[in-house]
């Protein structure tokens, strides 16, 4: 890769940043103030963090979300989680080889009395569905105190550029998710009886009806709430495979914060495994990005995300392979090809398979609830509520409206005055939970003459910005609710579509055209959504575009560009097109055809290193064996071979395993499980007892 940093970005603004002097295996380093260690060696091109201490297998980021120890350096001589630990004026990074040495603790090291800290509400997680219920709880001066692992506030939504579906009055659609993660913490901030503690976790929920927080990764306390609500979001589930735990194998979410958190230019040729909204918006945010999508695969037969989605990404080039997966990750110390081959009857066919050049491998394959703050607390009988993910996988701005109805849960439950909550309000979270609904063909107006909108948004999902916005009221939902398909109509000539554009500029799918036979009805001009920079095009040029499923119309000429404020970052690009083809136009190809292409060979890559443990290099060869000798405990595994005893606190493989099971014919009922663990997440003995050792530099961190 060259080129580490993103200096521009169609919908971001990278602006000049204080640069941090580090330094890397003893060589200086730069990175951006406020940076985690991951971004910064990234950003310097380093992806190889570490070396397991088992067979010295390189290892680099794979969630950045605290929920793993796949990134784990040594910070001035002490392990830590790159992704989670910022970097400050001359850190010592060096990558771990083997097992750390423990710090010792020195003669500056003292104890303390550990802090009790009694709150009505204590929220567990500052991502959507927690800022929009800590909002609710502080417009009624409900006492609350609201903690989150990160150095920000917003969740998942500060990765997100793009505009968001759902309900325009009820939870910010059309909006990006970048800007709603703002508009909700400024108005968080408003209200001064919630407490925010941000780079606070919480570690472990105790049969007193006590939480311990480290908070802001310095001090322990003890919370005792009266009420706990759980909006700690999800963890992106694994896939085990041949080659999996190669350096530039990891999770879209971790991308995303590589990309549009820290404007890191992650990667020169991506591949994405998942065909959900997960993958397929990390797709789109990688090609803004500059980075070039070899391809998307897809085990089912078609992407379960939403189809605008699929279509969008179809439409800028990037080749979609549905009923695949993927075979293995190829490469030495990191990725350096994909391979992956045709389903049926979910199997491999022999034959299919197919090789593609990239240096980094997305695992999209979907979401798991972090809940065991809620199941815990739950069984040692604290009040407790959950929303967003934690409660339910579901699109953020479902977590949004879900985080409203809990906040006024919690205020009515501690004695406030919230009057009856509308049953409109349940059914509204009901709606924007729901999964994609019917898809149907596209069908191409008939009109020739005037101007209008061409719908291309042909599935049943959640969403109604188009409606909101047209201010003639001419594009209405086709059912009793926002799942609907929009449709335009006009039933007064006089009150005709005057073409504003506003519905092109607003759809969150980049579904809507406008097609304008007023000047010429031979060759009618059509205006698209851009969400590219603005120099990849200029009037005059001759752009390729294409149909709602990718296909090519052919090449046609840009008679205009308008890149203004009131659009909110989305250009708009005018074309003259044939009329035989201008109805059909959805897209502008955004790269070129032949960056995925396939090699001329497939690499073949043995299966007998597919890791199912990440943390304790278990394979899953060696689980399938003790299956097959009739083991059924995961305890009994875990004592012979240690999976699920590593530092993510068996986050990531006990899935596998289980996954591992059916795949040898034993049901998930003959199976027992293993114990959770006390702790959430990995911390110091010491924090427990309340040392403190007094170190500078790191915020006493270490």
């Amino acid at each position: 890769m060259s080129g580490y940093r993103i200096e521009r970005h169609p919908i971001l603004s990278p602006e000049p940043a204080e640069t941090v002097a580090f330094t890397w295996k003893g060589r200086p380093c730069a990175a951006r103030k406020g940076e985690t260690i991951a971004s910064a060696l990234f950003a310097n091109g380093e992806r190889i963090f570490s070396f397991h201490h088992k067979d010295h297998a390189p290892q680099g980021i794979f969630c950045a979300n605290g929920q793993c120890a796949q990134c784990l350096v040594l910070a001035d001589g002490l392990p830590v989680k790159a992704c989670m630990e910022q970097v400050h004026p001359g850190l010592r990074v060096e990558p771990v080889d083997g097992l750390p040495e423990l710090p010792k603790t020195g003669a500056a090291a003292s104890s303390r009395s550990i802090d009790e800290i009694r709150v009505p509400v204590l929220i567990i997680g500052g991502g959507p569905a927690g800022l929009s219920a800590a909002i609710e709880l502080g417009k009624r001066g409900v006492k609350a105190l609201l903690i989150d692992d990160k150095h920000r506030l917003g969740g998942k939504l500060v990765l997100q550029t793009h505009r968001f579906f759902g309900s325009y009055d009820a939870v910010y659609a059309g909006t990006r998710g970048i800007d709603i993660a703002t508009k909700l913490e400024t108005e968080l901030r408003t209200y001064p009886s919630v407490e925010i503690w941000l780079e606070s976790a919480a570690l472990a929920v105790f049969s007193d009806k006590r939480i311990g927080v480290l908070r802001a990764g310095t001090r322990y306390v003890q919370v005792r709430p009266e009420i706990v609500l759980v909006t700690s979001g999800a963890r992106e589930k694994s896939l085990a495979f041949t080659g999996n735990t190669l350096p530039g194998v990891y999770g879209a979410g971790a991308f995303q914060t590589l990309v549009n958190r820290d404007l890191v230019r992650a990667a020169e040729r991506l591949f994405i495994i998942g065909g959900g909204n997960v993958g397929l918006i990390a797709g789109y945010h990688a090609l803004q990005a500059g980075i070039s999508v070899v391809g998307l695969v897809e085990a089912l037969p078609e992407c379960s995300g939403y189809k605008v989605h699929k279509d969008k990404l179809a439409r800028f080039g990037v080749p979609l392979y549905t009923s695949h997966t993927i075979l293995s990750a190829n490469g030495g110390d990191q990725v350096e090809s994909v391979t992956i081959a045709r389903l049926e009857n979910w199997k491999p066919v022999p034959g299919s398979e197919q090789s593609f050049a990239c240096d980094t491998i997305l695992i999209a394959i979907g979401l798991d609830p972090v809940d065991e703050f809620f199941v815990k607390a739950k069984e040692f009988g604290l009040t407790t509520y959950a929303a967003g993910d934690a409660e339910e996988i579901a699109e953020a701005s479902a977590a949004i409206f879900s985080g409203k109805i809990r906040g006024l849960e919690i205020a009515r439950d501690l004695g406030r005055d919230v009057g009856t909550i509308s049953p409109e309000w349940y059914t509204t979270a009901d709606i924007l939970k729901s999964k994609p609904g019917a898809t149907v063909s596209e069908a191409v107006p008939a009109a020739e003459t005037g101007v209008f909108p061409v719908l291309h948004c042909v599935q049943e999902i959640p969403c109604d910005p188009c409606t909101t916005v047209c201010p003639r009221n001419l594009i209405h939902i086709q059912a009793a609710d926002i799942r609907g398909l929009p449709a335009f109509e006009v039933a007064d000539p006089a009150k005709a579509c005057t073409g504003c554009e506003k519905c092109v500029t607003i759809c969150p799918g980049l579904a809507i055209s406008l097609v304008d036979y007023r000047k010429d009805a031979e060759f009618p001009s059509v205006t698209l959504p851009f969400e590219f920079l603005r120099e990849r095009v200029e009037v005059g040029d001759r752009l390729t575009v294409l149909d709602t499923l990718g296909a090519e119309l052919g090449s046609v000429e840009v008679t205009g560009v308008r890149a203004i404020k009131a659009n909110d970052r989305t250009i708009l690009v005018k074309v003259k097109a044939p009329k035989a083809i201008a109805k059909r136009i959805a897209g502008l190809r955004a790269q070129a055809g032949d960056v995925g292409k396939p090699m001329e060979r497939f690499v073949r890559r043995t299966a007998d290193d597919t890791i199912v443990c990440r943390c304790e290099r278990v394979t899953a060869g060696e689980i399938r064996v003790l299956i097959r000798q009739g083991e059924r405990d995961i305890n009994q595994i875990k004592a012979v071979t240690r999976a699920c005893m590593g530092a993510c606190g068996a986050k990531t493989c006990t899935a596998l395993i289980h996954r591992l099971f059916r795949e040898e014919g034993v049901a998930d009922a003959d199976v027992v499980d293993q114990p959770k663990r006390p702790l959430f997440m990995e911390v110091s003995l010491g924090t427990f007892a309340g040392i403190e050792n007094g170190r500078e530099g790191n915020n006493g961190r270490y």
